[in-house]
């Protein structure tokens, strides 16, 4: 384990060490600094800063863990009701340019009920390999199955990268694989590439509300696994007929216990389509005023045969469900046209939908942040604008 300590025969009470330490983790007693080890995290900071070389930081040594068996890329495939998700097929078309990369196959890993016909059709979409299990306790996700069995996967055939979708069934169930298998894991990546000369995945994904991108690796542990944002990436194409071996699995019926009991799963009732497949979002911020204005969103994503979609602060003030929320910490989306109405455009929401192909806001005040990334801006009330919107969209669709 790597350690730290103050080397009290040089330490001079000087400071340098407390004012280097962005933790806080430093504080003098008696002229001798002194490390809280609950908040220290083992930066460095103050042994770099120190001039008289009173810190001793000693890193974690021992001898480099032997990564060779490990190999191909896998692709965890979410699916629901036995459809697989359009995530997986983005993720099996970044997994396929990263396997190439490496020299590896590229697997995909499908659990569920009934989904032997699914598991063929994987093939078509680029992967070389099919790990099924199949079995009624998988039909609809569970975190203990699902958990259970992607870990013995994982420990029996070695992947050397595992991705799985941001999704919440996506977060749910790696974080809790990267836990059992003792695997480092990145959360909310929006780009992949690899280091060919040390075989190391680079994961990047936004930092610091967005302000920078970091690029982060795990160099001793194996796999290396990463979630990926929704709609960051192009789906893999479809090659008809193209075939993927199918490993079928079967595992003891403990392996599918279960701590909790799934009773029911109810479908939220919405007018609109659901915001991750939408080429046309009106989305509503706090500058709507309250939830009942949002039926004027309805109304013209219903017109245009959009979804509606929301910032944090009108999730947060219970004005629309949580699965609407485009955004850091909800859903990115990339869709043909994005109306921001009443949203000021902070940079955590703008994370969520900057990639739209055309933005249009509507705010009435004219230094909101949301003009700067706006295709087209329109400075008003967006309770007089977004009926107008929607009489004169009714007007030329006929509608």
């Amino acid at each position: 384990m790597a350690s730290i300590k103050i080397l009290l025969d040089k330490c001079t009470g000087c400071t340098l060490c407390v004012k280097a330490c962005p933790f806080g983790a430093i504080h003098m007693a008696d002229r001798k600094a002194v490390i809280d080890m609950a908040k220290c995290t083992l930066c460095g900071a103050c042994a770099a800063a120190c001039k008289f070389s009173a810190i001793e930081l000693a890193k974690a040594g021992g001898p480099k863990k032997d990564l060779s068996a490990y190999k191909d890329v896998w692709v965890f495939c979410e699916q629901k009701k036995g459809v697989v998700q359009s995530i997986s097929f983005e993720l099996l078309g970044e997994g396929r340019k990263l396997a190439d990369k490496l020299g590896v196959k590229l697997a995909a890993v499908l659990l569920g009920g009934g989904m032997e016909e699914v598991a063929e059709k994987l093939g078509e979409r680029g992967a070389d390999k099919v790990y099924l299990v199949d079995h009624p306790a998988l039909k609809a996700y569970q975190d203990d199955p699902y958990t259970e069995v992607l870990v013995k996967l994982a420990e029996e055939y070695k992947p050397e990268v595992i991705l799985c979708g941001a999704t919440t069934i996506g977060r749910s169930l790696v974080s809790r694989v990267a836990i059992k298998i003792g695997a480092g894991l990145t959360a909310d990546c929006t780009e992949l590439d690899i280091d060919p000369k040390e075989r190391l995945l680079l994961q990047t994904r936004p930092a610091f509300g967005g302000n920078i991108m970091a690029t982060i690796i795990t160099p001793n542990h194996r796999p290396q696994m990463a979630t990926v944002r929704h709609k960051v990436m192009k789906e893999a194409p479809v090659q008809p007929g193209r075939q993927a071996e199918i490993v079928s699995k079967t595992y003891p019926e403990e392996t599918f216990a279960s701590r909790t009991r799934l009773l029911d799963i109810v479908e939220e009732i919405g007018a609109t389509v659901n915001i991750s497949e939408a080429d046309i979002i009106v989305a509503g911020g706090r500058g709507m005023g309250g939830k009942e204005n949002f039926p004027l969103l309805e109304e013209l994503a219903k017109v245009l045969n959009g979804a509606v979609g929301a910032s944090r602060s009108a999730v947060d003030a219970d004005w629309i469900p949580y699965s609407h929320q485009v955004g850091q910490t909800g859903k990115t989306v990339v869709p043909k046209l994005y109306i921001a109405c009443g949203i000021s455009g902070q940079i955590q929401h703008l994370i969520g939908m900057q990639s739209s192909k055309v933005i249009v806001a509507i705010n009435k005040d004219p230094d909101a942040p949301i003009f700067k990334v706006a295709t087209y801006g329109i400075v008003g009330d967006v309770s007089e604008i977004v009926p107008a919107l929607t009489r004169e969209f009714k007007r030329v669709l006929n509608k």
